[in-house]
């Protein structure tokens, strides 16, 4: 990654100070470069604009072109009294789809819409739950959890205790999660930051992590797979003022429309994820908070669908992308754009996803109604039945016990039993003692159609 050249100089002087005169040769060429964007809408950075300017400008004359016309265009964000957080950043087109995309899908209303396009369908149930899971998990596993996702949903479905600090680290991010969601009417306070870390990786490994303890020292810094130093956090001096201070903009409620700096929720939890990420206030676990206020501050805001959206499962699979959005604002004079857009780009891919098995969802509702209701034993089931019957068949869980049944359906741990052993009585599962508790599993697809279609 090669860092932007010092701070230009206006671009009146470098012309005047270019040796030989190559502007004046050509100047609608370095003119057309006095955009923010480039021809394809994206805001890209020195080290990948450098490669497409004609190798005969002069590439201090097009960077100073191009950071004149983004300085025209910037806003403020993250303003404290300190010098950390003067940050700047543009609100690019791809930053407006993802804010139009979070608006129209992932609202409290958008949410109700979708639930009552699934009806009475107590399986959307179990489809919710599962998507709570995968942040907390992928979360982990992008802080180098090594367990796998199908042990660590096995994990937290059937409430077994972790084995391992992998395991141990997925349980702490779990409840951090729902902690964030839990104090989602709360201001932002630096208690609430400690608490939130406390929560998260409390118990893992205490030693390391010094749980809800801010770090006292500056021997804390970020390191890339190969082991060099590419972030050291500002000095611990002085932290928890810095943190007070962010914790003030972020109460400031520029979300009202009257607000002369209206800001938009997304663009500002965002930007709080920048922060916490940048400041690393704790010893170890920095990411995880940084990615719980991040939800915690949309969840805030009514946008509640976010309990069921994983942005951690695309950020695990390009943990380098990520690593540098970081590094391109700071090195660029903290010009968070960069950081916004990443951010944002994996947004409208995540809500994307949520919506795709949402559809797929609702899709294999009306197909299984279909079939249970061609089938012998459609009257023979109960709504609770038929609900554990879909999941099973579509694959959102394999192994059922009457304590995951009860959490899901709501219902009590007698129905639950009842439920699960009325389907292996009808044959339709498999019951198996494992440990202390009995585990009901789906049989063959081919024993079912036959099952079904033949009594």
């Amino acid at each position: 990654m090669i860092k932007p050249p010092p701070r230009p100089v206006p671009p009146c002087d470098l012309f005047r100070q270019s040796a030989d005169n190559r502007f004046w040769q050509d100047p609608a060429r370095y003119l057309a470069l006095h955009t923010p964007l480039d021809e394809h809408g994206r805001y890209l950075p020195y080290d990948q604009l450098r490669h497409r300017w004609p190798p005969e400008l002069d590439p201090r004359i097009c960077w100073s072109l191009v950071k004149s016309a983004r300085s025209a265009q910037q806003s403020k964000i993250l303003i404290s009294e300190g010098p950390t957080f003067r940050c700047t950043y543009l609100l690019t087109p791809l930053a407006q789809r993802a804010i139009t995309c979070v608006d129209r899908h992932t609202t409290m209303a958008a949410l109700e819409h979708i639930s009552s396009h699934i009806g009475e369908n107590a399986h959307f149930h179990y489809l919710l739950n599962d998507l709570i899971e995968d942040e907390a998990i992928s979360s982990s596993q992008l802080e180098g959890a090594a367990t796998t996702t199908k042990v660590a949903k096995d994990m937290l479905k059937r409430n077994r205790q972790p084995r391992t600090p992998d395991e141990r680290m997925i349980i702490g991010n779990f409840r951090l999660m729902q902690f964030a969601w839990e104090k989602r009417t709360e201001p932002l306070s630096v208690e609430l930051i400690a608490e939130l870390h406390a929560v998260g990786v409390g118990g893992i490994d205490d030693s390391k992590y010094s749980p809800g303890i801010f770090r006292l020292n500056d021997d804390v810094v970020v390191q890339d797979g190969d082991g060099n130093t590419v972030h050291v956090p500002p000095p611990a001096v002085g932290l928890k003022d810095r943190l007070q201070r962010l914790a003030d903009w972020i109460n400031t409620p520029h979300h009202d429309l009257e607000h002369a700096d209206y800001l938009h929720p997304l663009i500002k939890a965002i930007g709080l994820h920048f922060a916490v990420g940048y400041e690393h206030p704790f010893r170890d676990g920095n990411g995880r908070v940084a990615r719980a206020l991040f939800y915690w501050h949309l969840f805030r805001h009514g946008f509640s669908a976010f309990r069921y959206i994983a942005i951690s499962v695309l950020l695990r699979n390009a943990p380098i992308k990520y690593g540098r959005s970081y590094l391109h604002s700071e090195m660029d004079e903290m010009d968070l754009t960069y950081f916004i857009d990443y951010q944002c780009s994996i947004v409208l891919r995540a809500v994307s996803d949520f919506l795709t098995t949402y559809k797929q969802t609702v899709s294999d509702a009306l197909s299984f109604d279909r079939w249970l209701e061609q089938s012998t034993m459609f009257e023979k089931l109960t709504d609770k039945q038929k609900a554990i019957f879909q999941v099973a068949l579509n694959g959102i869980d394999k192994e059922f016990t009457a304590v995951n049944v009860k959490e899901n359906l709501e219902c009590s741990y007698n129905t639950a039993s009842a439920a699960l052993n009325g389907l292996a009585a009808q044959g339709a599962f498999e019951k198996n003692k494992v440990g202390r508790e009995w585990v009901f599993t789906l049989r063959d697809r081919l024993t079912l159609r036959q099952m079904f279609h033949e009594q």
